[in-house]
């Protein structure tokens, strides 16, 4: 399959699937910026492969072997994509694309396959550490992705890359708790819920609203010290990724911002920025560009706040 006919079909999966980040992506350079569509499609795909549904939504009731036989399959093409064998998909030709051209860990993708067996394996959340190692695994191992996609090597900045996509998923565990419950997936930490007096299986449950609230509230705390150390590491992406990163994040924080605004109330209808919050967060992010753009790239990044639950072995 052609570049040509990759390419085109990543962009438009991404611009359907992820709107608020669709926004920020357009002010990569195109290299960077097809490349990040290659492997967003990828990701997206094998979320959707694995849940029986497509773009993030509709998904259709599967069985335990089923997710599973799905699971194993995506793994296996994922590491033939890797290993540089044949592929016949656009979206696995995408990653193996994006990992040879970049020369990628080949542990990277499959640490995200990882965070898709956590889900179809059923795991159990029981800390906030826990549901951070999971964040980990489905988000901020794109943050890496990405960041390397940038150019990034610094061992630093990848963490605060790696942070930001773990503010993103806490952001997205705040926004889509009662959708998730509803499908037996609870990330919230069980102590937490406990501590608020909420059953596990009761997660719906109108009356439990206000505690849902306070729970998820405390968890965007959490979020608010990981996107605040994934900014120390912004100003050391290129140029033009800062502007793109800086209004990505601000588009993300604002769904938190709007939960929390909420209340009680923040789950009546779907969390979404209104396109004049992203309009704003664009010049904000170029801002931001403008700034670093008269700092040095070697400046001492201030101790990370948000490290809370890196283990040996980890990333």
């Amino acid at each position: 399959m052609s570049e040509d006919r990759a390419t085109p079909s990543s962009r438009e999966v991404i611009e359907a699937g992820s709107k608020s980040f669709a926004v920020a992506a357009r002010l990569f350079k195109r290299k960077i910026r097809d490349d990040v569509y290659l492997l967003y499609a990828w990701c997206r795909h094998c979320d959707d492969v694995i849940d029986g549904q497509k773009l993030g939504f509709g998904a259709t009731a599967l069985t335990a072997p089923e997710q599973q036989s799905r699971l194993n399959a995506i793994r296996a093409r994922t590491r033939a994509a890797i290993a540089g064998d044949r592929v016949d998909t656009a979206v696995f030709e995408g990653l193996q694309r994006v990992v040879q051209r970049h020369r990628m860990p080949p542990t990277y993708p499959l640490e995200l396959i990882q965070g898709f067996a956590m889900d179809v394996e059923r795991h159990r959340y029981t800390t906030l550490e826990d549901t951070l190692l999971y964040c980990y695994h489905v988000a901020g191992i794109v943050g890496v992705m990405m960041a390397h996609i940038m150019g990034v090597r610094n061992h630093d900045v990848l963490r605060r890359a790696a942070d930001l996509g773990i503010a993103f998923q806490l952001t997205n565990i705040a926004r889509d708790v009662i959708d998730d419950a509803a499908v037996d997936r609870v990330y919230l930490p069980e102590r937490w819920l406990g501590e608020a007096g909420i059953a596990r299986g009761r997660l719906a449950a109108p009356e439990n609203r206000d505690a849902i609230f306070a729970v998820v509230k405390r968890l965007l705390r959490v979020a608010d010290r990981y996107y605040e150390s994934a900014r120390e590491g912004i100003p050391a992406l290129p140029l033009n990724c800062v502007w793109a990163i800086s209004a990505a994040d601000g588009v993300y924080h604002d769904i938190g911002d709007m939960v929390i605004a909420r209340g009680a109330h923040a789950w009546d209808q779907r969390v979404t920025t209104p396109h004049y919050r992203k309009i704003f967060w664009l010049m904000r992010g170029g801002i931001t560009a403008l700034s670093a753009a008269g700092t040095t790239k070697s400046r001492t990044m201030s101790p990370r706040a948000a490290d809370l639950w890196m283990k040996p072995g980890i990333f």
